[in-house]
């Protein structure tokens, strides 16, 4: 049961284009079901709920439950923009004029993303070909046996000569799945960007904005290369998402008043 002396706020998941008042069902947050729902200004609309008006910490599970109830608004609607986790208003005015001080970019992004999902796609590369690709390269070979044959002090150049060729070994593996992976998926992109990899046998990190009615095609070129790669590398591939990567709106998190 809701506190009722506890104040309350308004949270903010994501903004749609539309005018017409909608209701997304309710969301588990803060111990209670409560109502997804949408606040207007012209045709952007915040999709909101009603919360006690604090800081929420990104935990998994808050991170889950935003990302759930943004899932649940892109079944139906067409023209999603992700705000990130942790935005709270204190009133639905203030929801208002954060629409109307967001609608000149969000006049320009609609169009842009309108009937488009962002999916995820990370290579990795697998362990045992990774090492068999390193010990077919006969210029680190060679420098490996240098470095061991050496004492430690006076092997130290020839250690930081040998982190430098692994690492010139390992840019050559990513522009190989650049070339036969990532530049093969673009043609069927409206956008596309790769980020910087997440640990050392990452050889991809990119996002992809596409069209919905290209999914089924997009999801079969990417099988399609799978099949042809799963000896040499794993795929993790992610979505569909809000365009994530191609929009970049920033809000100041309000802080509650004490």
């Amino acid at each position: 049961m809701t506190n009722m002396s506890e104040e309350q706020g308004i949270y903010v998941f994501c903004g749609i284009q539309t005018d017409q008042e909608q209701s997304f069902g309710t969301v588990h947050f803060e111990g209670e079901d409560r109502e997804v729902y949408t606040v207007h200004y012209k045709d952007a609309a915040m999709v909101v709920t009603n919360v006690p008006m604090k800081i929420y910490h990104p935990s998994k599970d808050n991170l889950m439950m935003h990302q759930q109830v943004l899932s649940k608004v892109m079944e139906t609607a067409d023209t999603v923009v992700p705000i990130s986790f942790g935005n709270m208003f204190h009133s639905e005015e203030d929801v208002v004029a954060l629409a109307e001080s967001l609608y000149p970019q969000l006049e320009k992004i609609f169009p842009q993303i309108k009937g488009k999902i962002e999916v995820g796609l990370k290579v990795v590369g697998k362990k045992d070909w990774l090492e068999k690709n390193i010990n077919q390269n006969e210029e680190v070979m060679k420098k490996k046996q240098v470095v061991h044959s050496k004492s430690e002090a006076a092997g130290y150049f020839d250690r930081i000569q040998l982190g430098e060729m692994a690492k010139n070994f390992f840019q050559a593996l990513q522009n190989d799945i650049q070339t036969d992976i990532h530049d093969a998926l673009t043609p069927l992109a409206e956008a596309d960007q790769i980020n910087d990899p997440i640990g050392e046998k990452m050889l991809l990190n990119a996002a992809y904005l596409i069209d919905r009615g290209k999914e089924a095609e997009f999801d079969e070129k990417v099988n399609e290369l799978h099949d042809s790669w799963q000896d040499k590398v794993d795929f993790k591939y992610t979505g569909p998402w809000p365009a994530y990567n191609f929009i970049n709106i920033k809000l100041k998190v309000e802080e509650p008043s004490t």
